[in-house]
């Protein structure tokens, strides 16, 4: 009921906070006082929108009775909402710019004059004033603060590399589901969580988000890992497992589009885990476990949210396509379009399906809009085989990997980027290790490989600007030592080239130097793949990283006299500009403008008389510049880092070799009547190893077709040279020689022996010979490979296990056995290597019958289809490269050519 006021003494109502009706009836509440006062319209509609924002921040998380107060005089108008949670106090959340809730309280700081929340008693009230007048407002305005829990009932839970972005768009969507859940409830729809323990688990929700914003303060949006530590009440561990349990239950009705909430992606579920199993698991007495060492899926990745630059897409040499979550192309690089033979611009704007073959549309559809409406990735992260299309209509065999990033207003986009099937993702023969252009020390060291084992805890960092002591002086002999030893290991233990450079500058701003610079040289082309400072806010200027302008004549600066081999040069912190001056020059002038320098080192990066970058090391404070006796010592931490740069070059000219080699002895296949045929071949998604895996195809002189499978031990050169040598006797016994399969893999395992001792091998060989037309036979033998597998889409699948013999290369003359088998028209014969049936720590019956099963669930599909449907179904996360042969009887005509 209204209390009975005097005139001008404010009027207050009464409401059921437990329902959704009772923000409606505040609001309606609110316009008839403020009309009956002769309140302006626009005063009057702004404090009914912040009476809602009050009144329903209430009803979601208060759910208690609630009294509206509103005061309208002639110079300002006051509302309250009073509620029975003062436990409860508002905390303002950090929200993704294109967020759809969350943002109450924040309409209420911009909307209003004045605002705040009290407590006292058993109820907090709310409140908010709006200006009739021209006047001063008052003290400004400020929520309360967030406060750390403190006390004996309280616990530390330390949460080491926290993301920033990411755990901000975590927290969002928590609250998100949990809002739409509390909003379904009042409908009578509780999707099967029941309401006292959706209660429990806001409640849960706020406490967490509290004690978070408590512990960040201001650095709440700020990007980037930290550690920080939550105070939180000992008993709540069940609590926040009941809190897990309802958001878990809210994700699966949202995948079963019973929410409006999309599911979270998968990076944002990944952290959520980590980030209520160290909740509880501490507050269980358990030591605190990184987010930067916790084993994730590749479609989890990255490690935090960072906006995506465009500029990066456009200089990147992989070709890259970007897409909205509208699938239309945002932006492409010149590699995607020439690859594709597109220009850039006539790209843009268009959908994705513009590049994708008409057979793998509605596939590629149902997978985004899967992704979207239910959070679950199929190849996200992983590197696929498939074909894209070219402008001109034919296809192009690529391996795709898709990673999803966030836009600057929070949208998501999805970044694939292409590289043909003639080589695999990893460094390219000129290789590119870009990261983001500056990075800060202000995070934990970089995740400790797993054979020495993670540290427990986080060493502090010094305070930014600042060096440790036993840096700030001459170091000693043994801290020298030290320091190369652990730059040596980093190199030595890092995947790539590019996650070593950045644990090794690491090492360097926290040990040596304020800043550091890595440039690579390749011919006359300056790549700058690194800079990093030890201040956080100088990290955010970036900008810095990327290709630079080339080595040319007329570069005379000190980068470029060291990209020529002088040095060390002890550089005095300023470098003075000098006529004729370059874009190399200027550009690194500009970069000890950007940061402060008192002296500063710059070595060449040399082995075995050849340059291959610079590094480039300053310390900023006056008292404690670089001196001569350091020249040496840098020296030596430059010849570590060259030495690691030198290696990765010559692996990747190898590799480049070999795999060049393997897939130019890949054939062409022949066109023969009444036979339609397709193969493939992918590298593994998961390896820049290459192995010796091949097929072959060709008539022979009496008609019939030779069908060849193998793979050679080994993954390196010598085991593509290996291959090139098999497959050319194998091809040069089967055309001489007409025989049975049987007898022809022995003659090429008696020739192989005269070539090589130590390697071994598997093979089937077979011949398709058509006995009538129409009525085709397949004879085979095979020496230790997997069996050939017939796919009939009206009697079902089965392994072709006869013909069975020994590997070859064993040096045992063991008899070889032959098998016959007819292929009905219509029927598909698959000759594969293991890459597309074996997975470590399977038992291979049980791979063999997943590829039976996808293979007999497309035993309708075109070959074509077939083929490229089985590399992406089962291909994604090969850890071997894949070789793939299909036949088919049936009517051929033209339009079934070669495949690229």
């Amino acid at each position: 009921m209204d209390s009975s006021p005097s005139p001008g003494a404010p009027r207050s109502r009464r409401f059921d906070g437990r329902r959704a009706d009772s923000v409606a009836a505040a609001r309606g509440f609110v316009r008839s006082v403020l009309e009956a006062a002769g309140t302006p319209p626009e005063p009057l509609d702004t404090a009914c929108l912040l009476v809602s924002e009050l009144a329903t921040n209430s009803f979601l998380h208060a759910r208690t009775e609630v009294e509206v107060t509103v005061r309208a005089g002639e110079e300002r108008i006051r509302l309250e909402v009073a509620d029975r949670r003062p436990d409860l106090m508002p905390v303002p959340r950090t929200c993704p710019p294109n967020a759809g809730t969350g943002r109450g309280l924040g309409v209420v700081t911009e909307l209003a004059d004045r605002f705040g929340a009290d407590r006292g008693g058993e109820e907090k009230r709310v409140w908010c004033e709006l200006l009739l007048r021209e006047g001063r407002p008052g003290a400004p305005s400020r929520w309360p603060p967030a406060r750390p829990l403190a006390g004996p009932d309280t616990l530390p839970v330390v949460l080491i590399d926290l993301p920033g972005a990411l755990h901000v768009t975590s927290e969002h969507h928590r609250h998100a589901v949990l809002r739409e859940l509390a909003l379904a409830g009042t409908i009578g729809d509780r999707l099967g969580v029941d309401p006292e323990e959706l209660r429990a688990a806001r409640d849960t929700c706020n406490v967490l988000g509290a004690a978070a914003q408590a512990a960040l303060g201001d650095r709440r949006s700020v990007t980037g890992i930290r550690t920080v530590t939550l105070s939180l009440p000992a008993g709540s561990g069940p609590a926040v497992r009941l809190l897990r349990r309802v958001l878990e239950s809210a994700e699966e009705a949202s995948r079963d589009e019973l929410l409006l909430t999309r599911p979270g992606l998968p990076q944002s579920q990944a952290l959520q885990d980590w980030f209520f199993g160290q909740i509880t698991a501490q507050l269980d007495g358990a030591l605190p476990t990184a987010w930067t060492v916790v084993p994730r899926d590749p479609s989890a990745s990255p490690l935090d949210l960072v906006p995506w630059d465009e500029e990066e897409v456009h200089t990147s040499r992989l070709a890259t396509v970007v897409v909205d979550d509208d699938n239309l192309i945002v932006a492409v690089n010149a590699p995607a379009a020439d690859l594709l033979g597109w220009d850039r611009d006539a790209l843009v704007g268009r959908y994705l399906t513009t590049l994708i073959p008409d057979h793998l549309r509605q596939r590629h559809l149902a997978a985004f809009h899967s992704l979207l409406l239910t959070g679950q990735p199929r190849i996200l992260g992983r590197p696929v085989p498939l074909p894209a299309l070219h402008r001109d209509g034919h296809l192009v065999p690529v391996r795709l990997l898709i990673q999803a990033q966030e836009m600057a207003d929070g949208h998501t986009v999805f970044i694939g980027q292409m590289v043909p099937r003639s080589t695999a993702f990893g460094p390219d023969p000129r290789p590119s290790h870009r990261r983001p252009a500056v990075r800060s020390t202000g995070v934990p060291e970089p995740p400790v490989p797993s054979h020495r084992g993670a540290p427990e805890e986080t060493p502090d960092l010094p305070e930014a600007g600042r060096r440790p002591a036993a840096a700030a002086a001459a170091m000693a002999a043994m801290d020298r030592l030290s320091l190369l030893a652990d730059v040596g290991r980093e190199l030595a233990d890092a995947s790539e080239l590019g996650q070593g450079l950045h644990a090794v500058s690491a090492h360097l701003v926290r040990r040596l130097a304020d800043w550091c610079v890595i440039d690579l040289l390749d011919g006359e082309t300056v790549e700058r793949v690194g800079v990093m400072h030890r201040d956080r806010t100088r990290a955010e200027e970036g900008g810095l990283e990327g290709r630079l302008p080339p080595l040319s004549e007329s570069a005379r600066g000190p980068l470029a006299r060291t990209l020529r081999g002088a040095g060390p040069l002890l550089l005095d912190g300023r470098i003075p500009p000098h006529p004729g001056e370059c874009g190399l020059d200027s550009g690194y002038r500009s970069l000890f403008e950007q940061f402060a320098c008192a002296g500063a080192v710059v070595a060449p990066l040399r082995a075995r008389r050849q340059i291959f970058g610079a590094l480039t090391l300053a310390r900023e404070d006056p008292s404690d510049p670089f001196v001569e006796s350091d020249l040496a010592f840098v020296d030596d931490l430059a010849r570590a880092v060259a030495l690691a740069v030198e290696n990765q070059r010559l692996y990747d000219g190898t590799r480049y070799v070999a795999e060049r080699l393997q897939r130019d002895l890949l054939p062409a296949l022949p066109r023969m009547p009444g036979l339609r045929l397709d193969a493939s071949y992918a590298t593994s998604s998961v390896t820049t190893r290459i192995g010796g895996d091949w097929y072959d195809c060709f008539r022979l002189p009496d008609g019939d077709l030779a069908l060849i499978i193998g793979d050679i031990a080994g993954h390196d050169l010598e085991a593509a040279i290996t291959m090139s040598q098999l497959r050319s006797m194998l091809r040069g016994i089967a055309l001489d020689r007409q025989e049975p399969a049987e007898e022809v893999l022995r003659r090429l395992d008696l020739a192989d022996r005269s070539l090589r001792s130590a390697t071994t091998a598997t093979c089937v060989y077979g011949r398709m010979r058509e006995l009538r037309p129409g009525d085709w036979e397949f004879h085979f033998s095979s020496a230790g490979h997997l069996p050939p597998l017939l796919v009939d889409p009206e009697r079902g699948a089965r392994l072709l296990e006869g013909g069975t013999g020994p590997m070859l290369g064993t040096g045992h003359d063991l008899p070889r056995e032959g098998a016959s088998v007819r292929v009905p028209q219509g029927a598909t014969l698959l000759l594969f290597t293991d890459g597309l049936a074996e997975r470590r720590g399977e038992d291979i019956d049980d791979s063999l019958r997943r590829l039976h099963d996808q293979a007999l669930a497309l035993a309708h599909e075109p070959l074509g289809t077939l083929c490229d449907e089985l590399l992406i179904r089962l291909g994604a996360d090969a850890t071997d490269d894949i070789a793939l042969l299909a036949v088919r009887p049936g009517q051929t005509d033209d339009a079934d050519g070669e495949r690229d």
